[in-house]
């Protein structure tokens, strides 16, 4: 299918040929017939991706603070990294659309195929041929509707948001500063409403449309419009100013605090200045008020990507409500959109449409519409690159491997760390949507792309399959690929329950001559393997202690959900469990754990965990995001046999006995271990065949994480229960894997 992107880096717009994105619960799969071009909107993201890298940063300084923070964490070179990977990124345009339902993900859908709909939201309605989108972010379109109006629903249910928060009453006066493709909806609601609009716009060409489609006051000057107010109103100034405008300076705020009367309200919609004149908008008491963007329900991932609607009752106006609002609004003649379209567009031909955009091509634009071909085909999930048709039979490097997710780790660290050792052919690599798998394979070369699993599994020259996906999808595409026959390396958690975990290793004992790795890199670090080496002669037990500032992350981060993330302590704890494990060479056999009452701040994020391990030793976790992001992230701390041993943010390891110290360090970049890893598995798959982490490890790093959250639900200590857990899986009882 043809989707429209743009390169961050250096702005440019293209149409891509990717694959038909995968449908996941809760979304609609929808082929579109016509998107809206927003020309504020995507004209402002189309200039900031053509500056250069100095210009982005004054304009991101919070993006540039990010950046600062990572170097001094982790290395100037890894921070490096990351930035440039970021701005490697294409982004798909376009957040309002409209089409007709192929394909409802379960039963209980209000959505059926065929239904003719409208679609809303960043990432979701895009400029591209199939669409999946959530189901409170679409509403089904009225009677005969065309799609090129309902097109319009996004940008609708923004006005209406704006108009609704300033609580509009029959015969208010309302003034809208700034006449582009939202100024001149609201000011169509506006007459819609009863109210008299005034509108103001330095662009003749949009003052003469707003006055044709009844907005009578319209001005082209500050001047202008406040010596009419001035003149005609009783009040002293409008009741309502909604402010439209797009621009980095603050006039806009000052001339809507110059046009409200006292006790007005000044609605922002948007993206203007903010340095609010406190002189006239104290001696007037004006209410200031952000719209933010759609309605209630925007922002929130509950609302939006789960579907929990807020009740009618309590919420008359959410953004799926405004969006019917609209369209009814259209269909009962109140609104006039089509008079909006300056241009029109084949999906084919979406450069010429932001040539104009961006005032490359002659000709005023205020909405441009992409229209696309009524064909109805989704076969076409998997997209071949012609350069790499290759037969299984003519390929010798290992390992031939089929990518499943391609998300922020993937391409920041795996990938990168992957394509530095050589060793690999890239064969297939599957996401949910199009675009993320289209890029990946044009980024590092992958034979093809597609959006279902299947075809990597089904796929007999890949014999290994790399997991990034979420965390609740691992154990069963682990599952999946080993049952098909492949090697599997699966980023961390390998499970998030102990009834995944057993499905997982009852299937890894029925294929056991394959490889399994999970992603516990710190092991295979540099600085790791001599602190676990300076131990090796001490035959007493050990005090580990090793501290995270994990930063904090907010409850609605899907890593926070318990459903699909699994929570901190089993999505990222596991890997200090598993160094301790790895540096002491024993189980853990009981763990204890208590956390801070935070309320619902952190999430239970704040927790200290005291392991005991087979050998006595005991190991300390505290993992923190209550803390500074600026301070160094890691450090390991462990005594023993009159030695000491430290590794501070896996860049510097100090190593003491008998008074010397010896240090290593790494000023550059840190070595958390991802290029040992990778090399370590590649190594089991060409020549050793053994597991690069033994199973029990993962096993009891796995079960150890479930049983902190266990003594954190009852409050005492709590046994791993590794050998109970063995009982249930025969085949593991007594191999070499295992003991």
């Amino acid at each position: 299918m043809k989707q429209v992107i743009q390169n961050l880096k250096g702005g440019e717009v293209s149409v891509v040929d990717v694959p038909v994105p995968s449908i996941a619960p809760g979304q609609v799969l929808v082929k579109n017939m016509a998107s809206l071009v927003s020309v504020g909107t995507e004209r402002a993201l189309l200039e900031f991706a053509q500056k250069n890298l100095l210009s982005k940063a004054l304009e991101r300084p919070d993006l540039v603070r990010q950046v600062v923070e990572k170097a001094k964490s982790d290395g100037m070179l890894s921070a490096f990294d990351s930035a440039k990977g970021r701005l490697s990124q294409p982004i798909a345009l376009g957040y309002s659309s409209a089409g007709y339902v192929v394909e409802a993900s379960g039963s209980a859908s209000i959505f059926k195929p065929g239904d003719r709909v409208a679609c809303a939201g960043s990432g979701y309605a895009s400029h591209a041929e199939f669409i999946t989108v959530p189901e409170n972010l679409i509403v089904k379109i009225p009677g005969e509707m065309k799609f090129e109006e309902a097109a319009y629903v996004t940008l609708g249910a923004i006005a209406l948001q704006g108009l609704r928060l300033s609580k509009v009453e029959l015969g208010d006066s309302i003034a809208v500063i700034g006449l582009g493709l939202v100024g001149q909806i609201v000011c169509q609601l506006a007459k819609t409403s009863g109210c008299i609009a005034y509108g103001i716009d330095p662009d003749v060409s949009r003052t003469e449309l707003a006055k044709r489609l009844g907005c009578e006051n319209v001005f082209t000057s500050e001047k202008a419009i406040e010596d009419y107010v001035n003149q005609t109103s009783s009040l002293g100034g409008v009741d309502h100013v909604i402010v439209c405008a797009a621009s980095s300076n603050n006039r806009s705020v000052e001339l809507a605090g110059r046009l409200a009367r006292h006790k007005g309200d000044v609605v922002v919609v948007g993206d203007v200045g903010m340095n609010i004149p406190r002189r006239t908008y104290y001696e007037k008491e004006l209410n200031f008020i952000v719209s933010r963007s759609y309605g209630p329900g925007r922002y929130d991932p509950l609302y939006e990507e789960k579907g929990i609607d807020y009740p009618p009752a309590y919420v008359r106006w959410t953004e799926n409500r405004n969006m019917e609002a609209f369209l009814d609004l259209i269909q009962r003649q109140g609104m006039d959109v089509e008079s909006l379209t300056t241009h029109s567009f084949d999906i084919e031909d979406a450069h010429e449409a932001y040539s104009i955009v961006t005032g490359d091509s002659n000709g005023h634009s205020l909405a441009v519409l992409l229209t696309y071909p009524d064909c109805s085909q989704t076969t076409r999930k998997t997209v071949f690159r012609d350069e790499v048709k290759r037969s299984a039979s003519t390929r010798t490097v290992i390992p031939a491997v089929g990518l499943i997710g391609a998300g922020k780790f993937a391409h920041s660290v795996l990938l990168p760390t992957i394509k530095k050792s050589g060793k690999v052919d890239w064969r297939g690599v599957c996401t949910q949507t199009g675009l993320s798998a289209a890029r990946t394979a044009d980024k590092y070369g992958f034979a093809y792309c597609t959006t279902e699993e299947d075809d990597l599994y089904k796929d007999e020259s890949i014999n290994t399959i790399i997991i990034a996906t979420r965390h609740n999808l691992h154990a069963g595409q682990v599952v999946a690929a080993l049952e098909s026959g492949k090697n599997v390396f699966c980023e961390k958690p390998l499970a998030l329950n102990e009834d995944e975990l057993l499905k997982v290793m009852s299937c890894h004992q029925q294929s056991s001559d394959q490889i399994l790795m999970v992603g516990f890199n710190r092991r295979f670090s540099t600085m790791g393997i001599r602190m676990k080496a300076f131990f090796e002669d001490i035959s007493e037990p050990l005090m580990i202690t090793y501290r995270i500032n994990g930063g904090y992350f907010p409850r609605e981060h899907w890593t926070q959900d318990r459903n699909s993330g699994g929570g901190r302590i089993i999505g990222e704890i596991c890997h200090f469990v598993d160094f301790m494990t790895f540096v002491l060479g024993e189980k853990p056999v009981s763990v204890q754990a208590h956390s801070l009452s935070d309320g619902h701040l952190y999430n239970g994020d704040n927790v200290s965990i005291t392991i005991e391990f087979g050998d006595g030793s005991v190991g300390n976790i505290v993992y923190v995001a209550n803390g500074d992001e600026s301070f160094e992230k890691e450090r390991i701390e462990i005594f023993g046999g009159g030695q000491v041993a430290v590794i501070n943010g896996f860049r510097r390891l100090d190593l003491i006995a008998k008074g010397k110290r010896k240090t290593y360090k790494s000023s550059w970049r840190t070595d958390k271990g991802h290029a040992s890893e990778w090399k370590a598995f590649t190594n089991a798959l060409q020549s050793t065949h053994e597991q690069p982490i033994p199973i029990a490890d993962i096993v009891t790093t796995t079960l150890t994480t479930f049983m902190i959250e266990e003594s954190l639900r009852i409050g005492r200590k709590v046994d791993v229960g590794y050998p109970v857990f063995l009982e249930n899986i025969p085949a593991l009882r007594g191999s070499g894997d295992t003991e």
